[in-house]
Parts: C-alpha cells; sequence; structure tokens
C-alpha cells in the first residue's frame, strides 16, 4: 500500500462554498472516507435538492487544487470527472438533483489511476472515456435507495483496493514540492524554497502529471484556500489586511485573484 504525503489534511482544506441563497432547499454535506484513504480523498460528498425549486439553481465550484467524480443518483451510469480548475465554474441544475461525488486530495486521482491530470485541466469528461473499469464500477451502485452514508462504504471499498494496487509510484521529488507549498500555504518562493533537486521545467512536466498545472497556479489556490478557512469577515480584511500576509501585492491583487477563483469579490463572499 502506499505511503500517504505526510500531514497533507492538517496542511489542507480544500473548502467549498454553502448553498448559502437557496432557502433551505438545498442540501450539501460531506462524510469522510475510511482512515486508511483520507490522505488521499478529502470527503465523500453530495448535494440535492430536499425540495422542488421554483427557481433556477446555480451551484458555484470554487478552484480547490482538487479532482473529483459525481454522478445523478438517477444515473450512476453516467459518472463523470472534474479536473483540476484555475478558476470557478458555475453548474446550472435543474429544479430536482441529487448528485453523489468524492473529492481526491491533490495528486491523488493520477497517480491511483495512472491518468495526466492535465488532459482534464479546467473542463469535465465521462469517467468511462478516463479510467472505464472504475466507471464500470460506479455504475452498479444503487445509489437512489443507498444515500451517501451506504455509497461512501462502496466507495471505500472501492479505493482501498485502488490505493492497494496503484497505476503508477509516486515521484518523490513531486510530494516533497507539494509539502514545501502546503507548509507555506502558497506562499514559497518558487525559484528559492522548492529544493527538489529538480529543474524549474522537470517541476512544471511532474505538476501537469499531478496536479494539472504549474506549480504558481497551485500555488495560488492554495493560498486562496487557506483564506477562505480563516473565514474573515468583510471588516477584519479592511482593519487586518491579510492579505499582506498572504502574499499579494496589495488590494487590488487580492481582489482580481479572489474574483477569478471565487467568483465573487472578498466582501460579499464573507458577509
Amino acid at each position: 500500500m502506499l505511503s500517504p504525503l505526510p500531514d497533507i489534511r492538517t496542511l489542507f482544506r480544500p473548502l467549498q462554498p454553502t448553498t448559502r441563497g437557496s432557502e433551505g432547499q438545498v442540501l450539501y454535506r460531506e462524510v469522510l472516507p475510511h482512515k486508511d484513504l483520507q490522505n488521499w480523498i478529502y470527503c465523500y460528498w453530495e448535494l440535492k435538492t430536499l425540495a422542488p425549486l421554483d427557481t433556477a439553481f446555480h451551484y458555484r465550484v470554487v478552484a480547490d487544487g482538487c479532482m473529483d467524480i459525481f454522478f445523478e443518483t438517477a444515473h450512476p451510469d453516467q459518472p463523470y470527472i472534474m479536473g483540476f480548475s484555475s478558476s470557478y465554474t458555475e453548474f446550472p441544475l435543474p429544479d430536482v438533483f441529487h448528485y453523489i461525488g468524492v473529492r481526491f486530495l491533490p495528486g491523488a486521482f493520477p497517480l491511483l489511476y495512472g491518468i495526466k491530470a492535465a488532459a482534464l485541466t479546467n473542463r469535465f469528461e465521462a469517467l468511462e472515456n478516463v479510467v472505464p473499469a472504475l466507471s464500470k464500477s460506479i455504475a452498479l451502485i444503487n445509489a437512489i435507495t443507498a444515500g451517501l452514508d451506504d455509497v461512501s462504504s462502496i466507495f471505500d471499498k472501492l479505493f482501498l483496493t485502488a490505493l492497494a494496487h496503484p497505476a503508477r509510484q509516486p515521484d518523490n521529488r513531486f510530494y516533497e514540492a507539494v509539502h514545501l507549498i502546503l507548509r507555506a500555504q502558497g506562499t514559497a518562493s518558487l525559484n528559492q524554497d522548492l529544493g527538489t533537486g529538480v529543474s524549474p521545467r522537470q517541476l512544471r512536466r511532474l505538476f501537469d502529471e499531478y496536479i494539472g498545472d504549474s506549480p504558481k497556479t497551485f500555488s495560488k489556490i492554495v493560498r486562496f484556500q487557506h483564506i477562505l478557512q480563516a473565514k474573515p469577515s468583510a471588516e477584519s480584511l479592511r482593519k487586518n489586511k491579510i492579505f499582506f500576509t498572504a502574499g499579494y501585492y496589495d488590494q487590488a491583487h487580492f481582489i482580481k485573484e479572489f474574483k477569478t477563483l471565487f467568483g465573487n469579490t472578498p466582501a460579499a463572499a464573507f458577509r
């Protein structure tokens, strides 16, 4: 079985916004995977309506550095995979829906299933075109009657098997670079601090393989996610100017990058 990246869960929490504005009609929740999977998979999640919606619902997925697989419970035979995103994404959803998904921690899915992450960057694809065997296994899940709590035990069996027989062996130089970026909360100097024994060109190739984008873009998202985790108020953002300690040049730089990754201004996000 592969050894996990040390401390990844304590160093990085890929958060997604709540379903604010749905007036209690939409539920989003997460459950933990098996303990042996927790440094590879952040969570299993579900997003569903509690009652038919009167108005259109657009679910916003913010940039989190991860890859997800997901499916509508009415169609487990049509699972999708969403790659690394360098900006937020919005999904228009019908008046009734129930999605179940898996959020893999950075680098985990390409390692377990032998894909090149860059092939999926900023897009989603039918899982059967990427990992056909996994797609077939998910298609057998009767998620409509089982629900997330039962589906999570099925997921555990699938991914523990993958963890015992990964498609490739990890490159320690890549994981050392990821560890340094996470420990620095995305503020590491990529030229000075990532002393991993590889050239910038080689490091970019490794990040294309495992993450799907450059070390610089991944660092931006790590920095952004740490601000989300801190949950500052709009007032504390103005008073404490945490964007300086987070490595932004100035307030304008912070707001521009935040809007790209979140889809709204920091003031609106933390209202």
